[in-house]
């Protein structure tokens, strides 16, 4: 079985690893004449099977490249919320700065509000987060179409000698 890999990578081991492929010609064939119909479905079971291999290795080394470049695309976007996070407190200082300049209550008080309104956001968003994990359910399509599959592939062995 010869070696190959996609036209993104080459043969050095750079790129996509190598994954396992059929063959166009093989150097052992022997003349059609001469193959048993048993030979013949071991070769097409045998190709398929390497079939299969070569396309989940290719789907997974894309599926891990992709990842990559979507974790490192996330990382960005946690340091810029890192960052949105502690401004904020900037931000709710500068409103309970505002209250207190309007002389209507006291500094101390001011801040009191401010974090009243913020502690009555957090509630509220603790609140529909709650009620959103409240509604996940099993995934019972999935669930019951594995039972089934299980159990029609042992309602078939049991009929088979």
């Amino acid at each position: 079985m010869t070696q190959v890999t996609s036209a993104h990578g080459n043969a050095d081991g750079s790129g996509l690893p190598q994954v396992p492929s059929i063959p166009l010609a093989d150097d052992r064939a022997v003349p059609a004449a001469e193959q048993s119909i048993g030979h013949l479905v071991k070769d097409a079971t045998a190709h398929l099977s390497t079939l299969v291999r070569a396309e989940v290795e290719l789907a997974k080394a894309e599926v891990t490249k992709e990842v990559k470049r979507g974790l490192m695309g996330s990382v960005f976007f946690i340091v810029a919320l890192t960052v949105v996070l502690y401004a904020t407190v900037f931000f709710f200082i500068a409103g309970a700065e505002l209250i207190a300049d309007s002389r209507i209550v006291s500094r101390g008080f001011a801040y009191l509000i401010v974090f009243g309104v913020m502690l009555l956001i957090a509630v509220l968003f603790a609140f529909l987060g709650y009620r959103k994990v409240k509604k996940i359910r099993a995934p019972r399509r999935t669930i019951d179409s594995v039972k089934e599959t299980a159990s029609a592939l042992t309602h078939r062995n049991e009929t088979q000698p």
